[in-house]
């Protein structure tokens, strides 16, 4: 099996390319750390969105919807505000429709290359982000931190490996997610109604006008229940809706099953993503994201127990660490 890794461009950006056997994969570490493909290429199947006919200048405009965007911290938080051990912090407001801020600071920033290679049965690499009062973002959440992504590429798929660290001599808050953007369509020869999505949810999660938590739940409706029991048509109505994380035999994952050809692909993300949010871009046929989500949107303002809405912390000196894993069933 051809295992490599090694530096190409990706539609003109500086990129680490992948290779085992039919996988590959490319990160962008310039923008994101983006993981923006990951393809098999015997089959020719392109599991995530990537720049397509809009080219790398739409992927920069908008990171957040190709690939896998790192969101730190993730999501909307009122008015940009951000109470945290009895400071207020002040994000920047980015979401003009909703006085929100959205998304964080790390799916645009650059990161960097910490080690790549191969080994005998995997090709690797490390990119990684160092934020301190050096940092654009540091003006707006004031903590000390280094963020690692290690994503391995195996006849077992994609292996994602991430790290974070407080540096600094204050308790921090942990909230992050992945914006990971799937193809349905994966594959050049099925449509979009030949596809079905499951995943590992639980109640749904009652938002505003503003598109934030108000602390209650919604009933699901019945195409939820399909989608949390045997599968739905991701594109079955607009979604952009939240809910909590129930595990399923003991693992929290992602199912998009081929119809026409039989191929499962399974985004298996750790327990420690409490929360996940689903979004289709208004039920348009293409793309859809399933996001594991370690906290519940705008968190730090709702007056609910820590451990319910994914809110924690790590003191100075301390990891935090979990793993997720794309493969294929077939």
């Amino acid at each position: 099996m051809d295992i490599k890794a090694y530096e190409e461009q990706f539609e003109g950006e500086p990129a680490v390319w992948l290779k085992a056997g039919r996988f590959e994969a490319a990160v962008l570490p310039g923008t994101g750390g983006n993981l923006i493909a990951f393809r098999d290429t015997e089959n020719g199947y392109r599991f995530l969105r990537e720049p397509g006919e809009d080219g790398i200048e739409a992927f920069k405009q908008s990171p957040g919807v190709y690939g896998i965007p790192v969101l730190f911290p993730p999501n909307r938080y009122a008015d940009g505000k951000f109470p945290w051990n009895g400071q207020v912090y002040q994000l920047p407001v980015n979401e003009e429709a909703t006085g929100n801020h959205i998304h964080g600071f790390l799916h645009t920033a650059v990161w960097q290359v910490e080690d790549f290679g191969s080994s005998k049965n995997e090709s690797y690499v490390t990119v990684a982000i160092k934020v301190d009062e050096n940092h654009p973002s540091y003006e707006y959440f004031p903590h000390k931190y280094t963020l690692k992504l290690r994503y391995g590429l195996s006849e077992a798929g994609l292996s994602q490996q991430l790290l974070i660290h407080n540096d600094g001599d204050e308790v921090m808050p942990c909230l992050l997610a992945f914006h990971t953007a799937v193809n349905a369509p994966f594959a050049q020869e099925s449509a979009a109604s030949d596809y079905r999505v499951k995943v590992t949810i639980g109640e749904r999660w009652e938002l505003n006008k503003r598109m934030l938590p108000t602390g209650n739940y919604q009933p699901l409706q019945p195409e939820e229940i399909e989608l949390r029991e045997e599968g739905v048509n991701p594109f079955f109505a607009p979604m952009d809706n939240h809910y909590k994380a129930v595990p399923q035999n003991g693992r929290n994952r992602m199912e998009l099953t081929d119809t026409n050809l039989g191929v499962t692909l399974v985004y298996d993300v750790g327990t420690s993503y409490k929360q996940w949010m689903i979004w289709n871009n208004g039920a348009t046929e293409g793309f859809f994201c399933p996001e594991p989500q370690v906290n519940l949107v705008n968190a730090p303002n709702v007056d609910l127990p820590g451990d319910e809405i994914g809110l924690f912390s790590l003191k100075p000196g301390e990891y935090w660490e979990e793993t997720a894993r794309l493969y294929i069933k077939e």
